[in-house]
């Protein structure tokens, strides 16, 4: 077991664990955007949402929404950025699906999720719903 997240998740390595339940687990980030930045991770290892198996995808945004209200209450912030960086090409470091959640404040010089990349296509979005419907 190489995995850094599976090696928190079971406990192995220490983490500023915050939420727990028999599926996920919820720990600080070791560096933080914000105050409180929180990684959900399932127990299970799965690299990417697509290796997760269905029956594990509630409990872990199950974990997620737990964890948001626990922040929210805990810390007040204005808002939340929730995300999830999936394959090298989006900036996954870990290999193991882990959904962030950053507390968001105003004023706090962060950007919308709409920020993060600025390549849009020179396909009319028409085109590409045909593609994936499989009409084209």
């Amino acid at each position: 077991m190489d995995c850094l997240f599976c090696k928190i998740g079971q406990k192995f390595i220490p983490a500023e664990i915050i939420y727990e339940q028999e599926h996920a687990v919820a720990f600080l980030d070791i560096h933080p955007l914000a105050v409180g930045h929180t990684v959900v991770i399932p127990k299970l290892h799965a690299e990417t949402i697509l290796d997760l198996p269905d029956v594990s995808i509630n409990p872990v945004f199950q974990a997620v929404k737990r964890t948001t209200a626990l922040l929210y209450e805990k810390l007040h912030p204005d808002g939340f950025t929730i995300g999830i960086n999936h394959g090298r090409a989006s900036g996954q470091a870990v290999e193991h699906l882990h959904i962030h959640i950053i507390p968001r404040f105003r004023n706090d010089g962060g950007g919308s999720i709409h920020t993060i990349v600025n390549h849009p296509s020179d396909e009319p979005v028409q085109q590409t719903a045909l593609r994936l419907r499989g009409d084209a």
